[in-house]
């Protein structure tokens, strides 16, 4: 009987879905256990062997904790909204939730080429998700909940005495009553102070543009990184070296009114969360600098000649005396009141200039100085000296308050900065506070020194000095002591269409929330998916949207008429709105009334373990806490934190080929006379141009150069086949090659056309390829293919497809081999060449079960071996599924296996059992062998066996016996045995008697369980 994964694979993958084996229950008489995999974005380019690492390893824990008797959630779903959809439809004309769908569900796009589907592929691969629980971002009846969550946060404000969040109503209750004197909130910079009366007696315009400054999701003027190319603001983790990540076009710095939320109210319990969740310290870390806590003071120094004061956050008050300049971000607000009119070009000139860089790469770039005097001078607060107020990029407007004073002394950056622009109008000598030498270097240390030329400060260190300095400031009104943090307010708009809708319509400019009970406010047809002609984002070419107060419906923009009917918002939220609370739908995802029940959220209260990449780091996972801390604090999030455990798979690297090419030039064109129905356009999809083209796509070797007319046959022969030229004559068709350059350069060409083992170019596969349709070899002669370890990428022609893989050898062996490559969390090459080996051990395995004639397992009693062999399996199986080391436990089942089929064990005692225990790695062939033993139902739900620790007690001990340290021979002895029965039945082995020779030994040396020598 032959082991056929192929009809196994599918015979129980049906079983699954039509059994809804894998379905969890929001109430059971069992433990809980929720295990996640960060969902992914269905692309056109499907899954490739690198994405579902973490999936199967997150599977395996899954089927482990099952077999272990928890009632398991194991969902998946999809971050279905996106740019990458928006920027496809932009270039194909196609509707982004079309090829949204066609991505996931499968199907044929515009374009006519085959899409497998997301939940093809990963159905192939035999997970056990609970698919009644899928959830898509983009569909309205999950993104209603997200709209709902929006109105939750405008609705909120920060208490700081409470530490969270609470109803903007006992906000302005505080109001009527008191004013605002006695609030203690998170809330924007410079709100003014008004008294309860004054408070009543506001227009309800005035109130609301006051609330406003205290919800945790408001309207702002904000610098954004302005992506004009793709018409959007982009993330920071969305920009690559300047440009954008998708397209590459150039990002600038630009202000705009953008929603933005308060992530910044939640620093704290960010911070400190992460002490009580299991994560690994590379992403905590990440984290804790990404908030960025810091100690110090805010300290106000006037504008001399202005009205304006400039306020500092410095984490060195004890350095105020040593403040040289000021140096204002470029997109500083007090740039232009400020600036002289003699230093206004050159101020403007730079602004332009620095408004080109992102926020990152400014940054990252410590090497470059620039910078411009703006002629103007800040006070110094205690001795009134003018200090020169600089711009220069290398401080940020986004961080801090975008102000620096500069110590040039205690400061590197400063102190490069001053000698940089030393003896130029408005840069002073360096003043020098530390009885150190700073001749040579800035002296930033915060210990072994004496303040000196520092006023009431001198003599004093870092602790003494900061203490005091921060007293005095508050005692002339002109700063305080703070705690600072790095993480900004995140910017919540975008200017894209395929997101979602924001629940707001706009009366008098201000925003309006529009009643939860009308959600979801779907997004509408448009006939274009870029912005409008003015400017506007792309909902602005929207003709039906427009809000109607009275009838609470959606309707044309023709109407707004600013009394009952008013426009919409034209932003849609970003990528991450939906993913900062999907897993909390999981859990109740067929809720039609709310985005998950009291019930279901205080039974699974949070994730147990959670599987995805650490890109996500400051992204995701930090916004996922904040949301979820929200939630807790306004009753609807059972716990603190989403995620109790972390793990972080390593990346799947891909094997890219090279070979090298010619460059060379072909002029051709066809006789349009005699064949009117040609098609030019298809010769230019592949040559881009049918005269004086570059063509990088063919192959050829030495050969080529010698025999030009051979190879302009076979050109001219695949020509005509491939556009059903069969009665075109040579002549019909002017072919020329010129400009053929003597240099030779790799060009990359798909992995999966070389041979895995020796990289031989297999010319065949390599035609079937698209994009390789005129690849020729000219003569017998191999050609190999030169390799490198890289990025596994579509672009790099190194990407191998799972259902290849699947097809070929069975999904066991994919979950089996990924498994096997390495640590989970490590980064490790794919090499198909491996895959091979691990499909000959499942069919080992199944030899096990069975011959050709059918099954041979029998009911025989198990030796002692069997039983070790198969204990041992059981033990390190279930210790490395816990420890996450899933590599070292396909190591044993190999290991196991051998051992069995050396001992020719078929006894059910042991099979029945390791059919359980490779059920998680290996689940068709598990529930297959389970099924032929006679078994009814799934093996999923099988106890897991008990490792039984007796088995691997050893009983017998194999001694080496020596004759003078020389290892003669080996003997099997009971380890019960005294030395003197050790001693007896060694003397009498004839082995013994024959090395002895009729001699007497002078000593006998035993050490019971280790060694045996007879010396002399």
């Amino acid at each position: 009987m032959k082991y056929n994964p192929n009809e196994i694979e599918a015979k129980w993958q049906k079983y699954w879905a039509d059994n809804k084996t894998f379905a969890a229950q929001n109430n059971s008489d069992k433990p809980k256990y929720y295990v996640l995999d960060m969902f992914p974005y269905p692309s056109g380019a499907g899954l490739h062997v690198g994405h579902p690492l973490g999936y199967i390893a997150s599977d395996v824990y899954s089927r482990f904790k099952r077999h272990q008797g928890f009632n398991v959630l194991h969902p998946m779903g999809y971050d279905s909204f996106g740019l990458p959809a928006e920027q496809y439809a932009i270039q194909t004309g196609q509707r982004p939730e079309d090829t949204t769908r066609v991505n996931i569900d499968g199907g044929v796009d515009k374009e006519g080429n085959a899409i497998a589907g997301y939940r093809k592929q990963l159905d192939n691969i035999g997970f056990s998700f609970d698919w009644d629980r899928e959830v898509r971002t983009s569909n309205p009846d999950y993104y209603k909940h997200t709209q709902w969550i929006f109105i939750q946060l405008f609705n909120s404000w920060y208490n700081k005495d409470t530490d969270k969040a609470e109803d903007i109503s006992t906000l302005t209750a505080i109001f009527e009553k008191e004013g605002n004197a006695t609030v203690n909130a998170v809330c924007d910079d410079n709100i003014i102070s008004f008294s309860a009366s004054e408070w009543n007696a506001f227009s309800s315009d005035e109130q609301q543009k006051i609330v406003l400054q205290y919800r945790l999701t408001y309207l702002a003027e904000t610098e954004v990184n302005w992506c004009p190319g793709l018409g959007t603001v982009l993330a920071n983790d969305e920009i690559v070296n300047g440009v954008s990540e998708r397209g590459g076009y150039p990002v600038i710095r630009k202000k705009m009114t953008q929603w933005s939320m308060r992530i910044s109210a939640y620093a704290e319990r960010l911070l400190q969360g992460l002490n009580d969740i299991d994560w690994s310290e590379s992403i905590k870390e990440s984290q804790r600098n990404w908030i960025g806590k810091s100690v110090g003071a805010m300290v106000t120094f006037n504008v001399q000649n202005h009205e304006a004061s400039i306020d500092v956050f410095t984490t060195r008050p004890d350095t105020i005396f040593g403040v040289t300049f000021m140096t204002l971000a470029p997109e500083h607000e007090l740039v232009a009141q400020i600036t002289t009119p003699e230093q206004k070009e050159a101020v403007d000139a730079y602004i332009e200039k620095t408004a080109k860089r992102s926020e990152r790469e400014r940054m990252a770039d410590v090497k470059t100085i620039s910078g411009v005097f703006t002629g103007a001078y800040a006070e110094h607060p205690f001795t009134k000296e003018p200090i020169p107020v600089w711009i220069g990029d290398y401080v940020l407007a986004g961080y801090g308050t975008g102000a620096v004073m500069a110590v040039p002394c205690g400061d590197e950056r400063d102190y490069a900065f001053a000698n940089f622009f030393k003896g130029q109008n408005g840069m002073p000598t360096i003043k020098n506070i530390f009885d150190q030498d700073i001749s040579e270097a800035a002296y930033g240390a915060k210990e072994g020194f004496q303040l000196i030329d520092s006023d009431f400060l001198n003599g004093l260190g870092y602790k003494e000095a900061t203490q005091k300095v921060i007293a005095e400031l508050e005692a002339i009104g002109q700063g305080k002591g703070k705690i600072n943090y790095r993480l900004r307010d995140a910017v919540f708009s975008r200017q894209r269409y395929w997101g979602e809708p924001f629940p707001v319509y706009y009366v008098n400019g201000l925003p309006q929330m529009i009643d939860a009970k009308h959600l979801p406010i779907v997004l509408p047809e448009v006939e274009k998916y870029l912005p409008t002609e003015d400017g506007l984002a792309p909902l602005g070419n929207a003709a039906v949207w427009a809000w109607d107060s009275v009838q609470c419906s959606v309707v044309s923009t023709q109407l707004i008429d600013n009394q009952t009917i008013f426009p919409l918002e034209l932003n849609t939220m970003p990528g991450w709105a939906g993913s900062s609370w999907y897993w909390m739908r999981y859990m109740d995802a067929q809720n039609e009334t709310e985005f998950a029940s009291a019930e279901a959220l205080k039974y699974w209260e949070s994730v147990d373990l959670y599987i995805g990449g650490s890109e996500h780091a400051t992204g995701h996972l930090l916004y996922s806490r904040f949301w979820n801390k929200f939630l807790k604090d306004k009753g609807f999030a059972p716990t603190e934190e989403p995620f109790k455990k972390l793990i972080n798979q390593g990346m799947i690297l891909g094997t890219s080929a090279y070979y090298p090419y010619f460059d060379f030039t072909v002029n051709i064109s066809v006789d349009s006379y005699k064949h009117p129905n040609n098609d030019l356009q298809i010769v230019s999809n592949i040559f881009k141009d049918q005269e004086n083209t570059k063509n990088e796509d063919l192959i050829f070797d030495s050969s080529f150069l010698i025999d030009e007319e051979l190879f302009k046959e076979k050109f001219l022969d695949l020509f005509k086949k491939k556009f059903d030229y069969e009665e075109i004559s040579d002549e019909d068709i002017k072919f020329e090659i010129v400009n053929r350059s003597t240099n030779v350069t790799p060009k990359r060409i798909p992995y999966k056309s070389i041979d895995p083992i020796s990289f031989e170019i297999n010319i065949e596969k390599l035609r079937e390829d698209t994009m390789f349709p005129f690849a020729i070899k000219m003569s017998n002669e191999k050609l190999f293919a030169t390799t490198e370890i890289g990025k596994m990428s579509k672009s790099w022609l190194n990407v191998v497809s799972p259902d290849d893989v699947c097809a070929e050898y069975g999904a066991d062996t994919l979950r089996l081999y990924e498994m096997f490559l390495g640590p989970l969390e490590q980064a490790k090459p794919w090499n198909t060449a491996g895959i091979s080996g691990v499909f000959g051990f499942l069919k080992k395995l199944w030899r096990l079960y069975f011959d050709e004639n059918g099954l041979i397992v029998n009911n025989d009693e198990p030796t002692k071996d069997n039983l070790k062999s198969l204990h041992k399996t059981i033990k390190k199986v279930a210790e490395d599924i816990e420890g996450f080391s899933f590599n070292t436990s396909v190591s044993q089942f190999m290991i196991c296996v051998n051992e069995l089929s050396s001992q020719n064990c078929h006894s059910r005692a042991i099979l029945e059992p390791l059919a359980v225990v490779i059920s998680p790695y290996a689940p068709h062939i598990a529930e297959e062998l389970w099924s032929l033993l006679g078994h009814e139902g799934s093996i999923a739900t099988v106890p897991f066996p008990v490792f039984d620790a007796q088995h691997l007690v050893e009983s017998e001990k194999e001694y080496p016996v020596s004759f003078n340290g020389k290892m003669r021979f080996t003997i099997k002895l009971p380890l019960d045995l005294t030395k003197e029965q050790i001693e007896e039945i060694v003397m009498q082995d004839e082995r013994t008697q024959k090395q002895l020779d009729g001699r007497t030994p002078n000593k006998v040396i035993i050490v019971p369980g280790k060694i045996i020598n007879l010396v002399g």
